[in-house]
């Protein structure tokens, strides 16, 4: 399935990024780069999901996407040189 959620990439002073989603405030990741931050709330999202479901709840409204198929709008951080 697939899903789309807003996320917020959050710079650490430390370096790397915090991410989290406004939507679901479960939702915390991070990594060492944009890049790796990105790659690691597909495993984020999984563990929402789990605990959604344990707990009884549904995603919020909207976060399906029913048709893989169809356009989804995205926003995202490209790098170029």
């Amino acid at each position: 399935m697939e899903y789309k959620i807003p996320l917020l990439l959050t710079p650490q002073p430390e370096g790397g990024y915090t991410v989290t989603s406004p939507l679901l405030p479960e939702f915390v990741t991070e990594g060492d780069s944009l890049n790796e931050a990105l790659e690691n709330t597909q495993d984020a999202l999984a563990a929402v999901i789990e605990l959604y479901q344990d707990m009884g709840r549904s995603l919020p409204e909207n976060t399906q996407i029913p048709d893989a198929k169809s356009p989804v709008w995205l926003e995202t951080v490209v790098s170029a040189p």
